[in-house]
C-alpha cells in the first residue's frame, strides 16, 4: 500500500489541492461496486480526506510566510494637513488707512509629506530559521495525516465490504432455513389432518417457521444497514441503491499461514504514517523549545527611510521644496531583553512539557500498534481454527438434520428433536460463516500492517 493514497492529487499536479478537491465531486458510478472501486471513489470524495488535503495546502502557505520573514519590509507613507489661522496671533494683518485700524486676515496653509521606510531584521536569535524548519515539519505532519486518513479509509472500506458480504451470505442461509421450516410446517399440517400429529406439535412447527421468517427479515435489515454504512463512507446519496460484487473465498485464502508477529510489528512501525507523524511531532517540539529560548537573545535590526515635504506658506515653489526637503536616514537598532515579566521563561517551560508529552504519545502509540497487531494475529488464528472445526460441525449437523427429518417422517422422533436438529444446523452454518469472515478480516489487517496492501479477489 502506498504511504499516501492520493490518486486524484497525483494525476493533476498542475492544480492546487483546493482545485483538485473541487473538481473531484462527480465521478461515474459503477453498476456493481468492487472493493477497488470503493477505495478509489472514497479517496476522491471522502470529506475527512478532502479536509486533510486542504490543511496540507494551508501548510504550504504558512511555509511561504515563514520564509518571507527573511525579507525586508518597505512602506510608502504620505500625510497631508490643512491649517487655518483666523486670529491676529496666527494670521497676517492689513492696515486700513481710512480709519487707521489694523485688521487681521485669516490664512490657510497646506503641508504635505512623502516618505518611504524600510526595515530588516538582521538577527533575532535564529527564530526565523527555526520557524521555517517548524513549518517544514508541520507540512510533513500534514502529509502523514493525509496518508493516515487515506489508510483509515481503506481499512474502513474493507470492514464494511466484508460485513456486507457476510450479511448477504447470512440472508442465503436464513432463506434456506426458512424453506426447510416451511416444508416441515406443511408436512406437519398434513400429519395433523391425518391424525398422526397433535395440534400442539404442529403449533411448534408453525412457531419455528415464523421465527425463521423473522430471521430472514433481520438478515436483510442487517445487510441494508451495512450498505448504508459503506454509502456514508463513500459520501453517496441516501436514495442511491448500492450493489456489491460477489466474491468467492476459497479455503486456501482463509487458511493461509500466519506470518511472525514480531516481523509484522517491526514492518508496521517502519512505515505507518501515525508512527512517523508522532516522531515528527517530537522533532517539532524540540524546535518549539529553541524558538521559545530565542526570547532571551538580542535582536538587531536595520532601518532606513527616504522623505520630503512641502508647505504652501513657503516662498519656494513645490518642486523646489520637494528637492530641498529631501532627506535620507539609516540606522541600526540593538534590542537586548532584560526583563519581560517571565514571559520567555514560561514559554520555555511550557515547550519542555510539551516535548515530554510527545515522547509519551510516541511510546503509547507503539504500545497500541503492538496490541492491535497481536489482537489481530490471535483473532486470525482462532478464527482459522473455528473455521476448520466449523466445517466439520456443519457436516455433522447436516447429517443429523437429514436423519432426524427421515425419522420424523416415520414418526420415530418428536417435534422437539426435529426443531432441535433444525436450529443446531442453523447455528453451525452461522458460526462457520462468522469464522470465515473474521479470519478474512484479520488476515487482511495483518497484510495491511505488513505494508502489502489490501486486496480482495
Amino acid at each position: 500500500m502506498a504511504c499516501v493514497g492520493l490518486a486524484f492529487a497525483i494525476c493533476c499536479p498542475g492544480l492546487t489541492l483546493a482545485q483538485q478537491v473541487a473538481e473531484s465531486d462527480s465521478l461515474q458510478l459503477p453498476q456493481s461496486w468492487s472493493y477497488n472501486e470503493c477505495i478509489e471513489y472514497a479517496k476522491a470524495n471522502n470529506i475527512d480526506l478532502r479536509q486533510s488535503l486542504l490543511n496540507r495546502e494551508l501548510g504550504g502557505y504558512d511555509l511561504e510566510a515563514a520564509k518571507g520573514q527573511w525579507l525586508p519590509t518597505f512602506n510608502f507613507s504620505t500625510s497631508h494637513r490643512l491649517s487655518n489661522y483666523p486670529s491676529p496671533s496666527g494670521g497676517n494683518f492689513t492696515y486700513d488707512e481710512g480709519n487707521g485700524t489694523l485688521n487681521s486676515v485669516s490664512k490657510n496653509t497646506y503641508n504635505g509629506s512623502y516618505g518611504i521606510t524600510g526595515a530588516w531584521t538582521i538577527f533575532n536569535g535564529n527564530q526565523r530559521r527555526n520557524n521555517i524548519k517548524r513549518s517544514e515539519l508541520q507540512n510533513d505532519i500534514y502529509d502523514m495525516t493525509v496518508a493516515q486518513t487515506s489508510n483509515s479509509i481503506e481499512t474502513q472500506v474493507l470492514n464494511y465490504y466484508l460485513q456486507i458480504l457476510y450479511a448477504r451470505e447470512a440472508i442465503d442461509i436464513a432463506k434456506q432455513t426458512l424453506e426447510v421450516s416451511e416444508a416441515q410446517m406443511e408436512r406437519g399440517e398434513q400429519l395433523m389432518q391425518a391424525g398422526r400429529m397433535s395440534r400442539v406439535d404442529y403449533v411448534q412447527l408453525e412457531s419455528q417457521y415464523q421465527a425463521d421468517k423473522y430471521n430472514v427479515v433481520t438478515a436483510e435489515s442487517t445487510y441494508e444497514t451495512r450498505k448504508m454504512q459503506l454509502k456514508q463512507l463513500l459520501e453517496l446519496g441516501i436514495d442511491y441503491d448500492m450493489q456489491i460484487d460477489s466474491i468467492v473465498f476459497d479455503d486456501e485464502m482463509i487458511l493461509q499461514p500466519l506470518p511472525d508477529k514480531t516481523d509484522i510489528y517491526n514492518t508496521a512501525i517502519a512505515w505507518l504514517p501515525e508512527i512517523q507523524q508522532s516522531a515528527l511531532q517530537q522533532e517539532m517540539s524540540e524546535l518549539d523549545i529553541k524558538i521559545a529560548k530565542s526570547g532571551y537573545m538580542p535582536t538587531i535590526s536595520l532601518s532606513g527611510s527616504l522623505g520630503t515635504g512641502s508647505n504652501s506658506s513657503s516662498d519656494y515653489s513645490f518642486g523646489s521644496q520637494m528637492k530641498h526637503n529631501f532627506n535620507e536616514q539609516i540606522g541600526v537598532t540593538l534590542s537586548v531583553p532584560i526583563f519581560d515579566g517571565k514571559q520567555t521563561k514560561t514559554e520555555v517551560a511550557k515547550a519542555q512539557v510539551s516535548r515530554l508529552n510527545t515522547i509519551f504519545d510516541y511510546r503509547s502509540l507503539l504500545n497500541d500498534v503492538a496490541q492491535t497487531i497481536e489482537t489481530a494475529y490471535l483473532d486470525a488464528r482462532n478464527s482459522q481454527a473455528q473455521y476448520v472445526s466449523g466445517k466439520e460441525s456443519v457436516k455433522s449437523a447436516e447429517l443429523t438434520d437429514e436423519l432426524t427429518n427421515e425419522q420424523f417422517e416415520l414418526g420415530l422422533v418428536n417435534t422437539i428433536d426435529l426443531l432441535s436438529s433444525h436450529n443446531s444446523l442453523l447455528t453451525a452454518r452461522l458460526q462457520l460463516l462468522q469464522a470465515k469472515y473474521m479470519a478474512l478480516l484479520n488476515l487482511k489487517m495483518l497484510d495491511y500492517y505488513q505494508h502489502k496492501g489490501i486486496t480482495l479477489p
